[in-house]
């Protein structure tokens, strides 16, 4: 098979390898899918450029998320999986070195979920990591139906899915976002509010919008950055499920306020969420998906010979969507 490949992390033109690789066979309990679309996330990039040096394994090849079609089963897979168009998360993750960044990925079938027919294979890539991060991070506290949400960063990758999916589950979403732009696709997306937290004193509008009580639960995309303003919005008894702080990754907390509000603040990684949160994630997103309201946007098109460029298009920041390699 054709593919990608890094046997040393640097530069993504410095060290990305393109050539020739034995085909993957599928295992007991395992699925070989043909790759139509690989996801390039921004943990893949890090990974890539040696964050977590040394490398776990001799050689590697990049992406973990995608989507395709299944050609092939291992002992014990249900029949039904032959043929299936799927969408796919954690390629590169857990114990695996050869991630979707190819023409063929061999996963267990836990991984894989069906594709609907009208949802395209570059669409379905742009699901995995960031949609299912979005839904722990929505759910992680408890059903939000009649809830009013604030998701940070509502025009992000993980936020854009975290607005659709928590408007979806019947919760009032308020959303903050950097620019006018951004303000129009958060509200495209189901947001009933959008604040520009550059020009708005995003706890006053909270307040406002809510008529003094604050958000039940908090989508957070930068906990650190953000936290002062988080704690004045959040109601007594509230939640925030944080995915990211990279505004400051080593904050001052206040115990204190926080204690007061009674306010549970969970941390989201995904790759070690209890399995039974993980597959309702899968489940819930397939649901819906297939009701055809929902925006799942490819920020770029690149093809495997141009998985450099794919990956500094991520790492260039400022993207709308998730990029795609196809292959």
């Amino acid at each position: 098979m054709k593919a990608i490949w890094y046997d040393r992390t640097g530069p993504a033109r410095e060290v990305f390898q393109f050539g020739d690789l034995p085909d993957p066979e599928p295992g007991r309990g395992q699925a070989l899918i043909r790759v139509r679309a690989s996801g390039v996330n921004p943990a893949d990039t890090y990974l890539r450029a040696g964050a977590n040096a040394p490398m776990a394994y001799p050689r590697v090849i990049p992406n973990s998320d995608g989507a395709g079609v299944v050609e092939a089963l291992g002992p014990g897979v249900d029949p039904k999986w032959l043929g299936k168009r799927v969408w796919f998360y954690n390629g590169q993750r857990n114990g695996r070195a050869f991630g979707s960044a190819a023409e063929f990925i061999e996963l267990d079938v836990d991984l894989l979920r069906e594709l609907p027919g009208s949802v395209g294979f570059a669409e379905g890539a742009t699901l995995g990591i960031p949609c299912m991060t979005a839904h722990r991070s929505v759910f992680m506290n408890g059903p939000v139906q009649g809830r009013v949400v604030l998701v940070t960063g509502g025009a992000g990758a993980v936020g854009h899915y975290a607005v659709q999916l928590a408007k979806w589950a019947g919760a009032s979403v308020i959303a903050t976002v950097s620019s006018a732009e951004k303000a129009a696709r958060a509200k495209a997306g189901g947001a009933d509010h959008a604040i520009d937290y550059r020009t708005e004193d995003v706890a006053d509008r909270v307040r406002e919008i809510t008529g003094g009580a604050g958000v039940h639960h908090v989508v957070e995309v930068d906990l650190g950055g953000n936290l002062e303003a988080t704690l004045k919005c959040v109601r007594m008894n509230g939640s925030v499920a944080y995915y990211a702080s990279r505004g400051d990754p080593a904050p001052t907390f206040v115990v204190g306020a926080a204690m007061r509000l009674n306010l549970a603040i969970t941390g989201v990684y995904l790759p070690v969420s209890p399995p039974e949160a993980r597959r309702r994630a899968q489940d819930d997103i397939t649901r819906w998906i297939g009701t055809g309201e929902r925006m799942l946007s490819v920020a770029g098109r690149f093809p495997l010979t141009d998985c450099a460029a794919a990956h500094e298009a991520v790492e260039a920041g400022g993207k709308v969507g998730t990029v795609v390699v196809e292959p």
